[in-house]
């Protein structure tokens, strides 16, 4: 997907938000490996090392565009490459920690990703990872409702991303058949205050919208934009509105 860092940092402090509660939950060794899977511009990658005394820390992203201010945020420490998440866990390298921050969601088939990505952890190795809850979150569902309806469906040839994102109860077990110590696995509501309708189509316009965007022809594009502008209306009747966005964060030691 062509992703827009500019477009995604409109709302930068939303979406770091997360970031606080999962670093306390890290248990901060020093001189630690880390890999940082779908790090975005690199920022937050920068963040975590410095939080992690003497650590080594690789970002990934599949997304060039992302990464391209990655100079910003290199250090001695901090190194970046672009690599998608599957090819970097067919390496053969392993890690004292696995960290991802809103990336997850984007890696089909959790049921098969999780336990791999487990098995690229040194002993005594940790995760940290954070992912919206995109099949609980409204503006989610309205827009694959939406996609599913005439033109949009014919036009996507029935094509629609349903979350890989799986439940609480899921992921717990699947760390816990992995011997996960310090289980800790929550979802908590990151509020979103949008004083318009706008708004709300902005954020999501930066993430979930692309991949129907890059599929739909511009004329057809615009009509969607439209009608799923309506929809945000008709949902968020009175403004200014809360959004509840849903997040998962998931973290144990193995």
């Amino acid at each position: 997907m062509a992703w827009n860092p500019q477009k995604y940092n409109e709302f930068k402090a939303e979406r770091f938000a997360p970031f606080a509660d999962i670093i306390k939950l890290i248990s901060k060794n020093e001189k630690m490996k880390v890999l940082d899977l779908g790090c975005g511009t690199g920022e937050l990658t920068r963040k975590l090392a410095d939080e992690l005394s003497e650590s080594t820390v690789l970002g990934i992203d599949s997304s060039a565009e992302m990464l391209d201010g990655k100079d910003g945020f290199s250090t001695q420490h901090v190194n970046f490459k672009v690599e998608n998440i599957d090819t970097q866990l067919n390496s053969s390298e392993k890690w004292d920690l696995i960290f991802s921050h809103a990336a997850l969601q984007w890696v089909d088939d959790h049921a098969r990703l999780f336990p791999a990505l487990l098995k690229k952890l040194n002993p005594g190795g940790q995760i940290a990872i954070q992912m919206p809850s995109q099949n609980e979150n409204v503006l989610n569902q309205l827009l694959l409702k939406l996609v599913q309806e005439h033109p949009y469906a014919a036009a996507l040839k029935n094509w629609k991303r349903i979350s890989p994102v799986l439940t609480l109860d899921d992921y717990t077990r699947i760390l816990f058949e992995h011997q996960a110590k310090n289980l800790t696995v929550f979802q908590k509501v990151y509020p979103i205050i949008a004083n318009n309708h706008q708004d709300l189509y902005e954020f999501i316009s930066g993430s979930a919208l692309i991949p129907y965007m890059e599929r739909l022809d511009p004329g057809l594009g615009e009509a969607f934009i439209t009608e799923f502008k309506k929809r945000i209306e008709q949902h968020y009747k009175k403004m200014p509105a809360i959004y509840a966005f849903k997040r998962i964060i998931l973290y144990a030691q193995f």
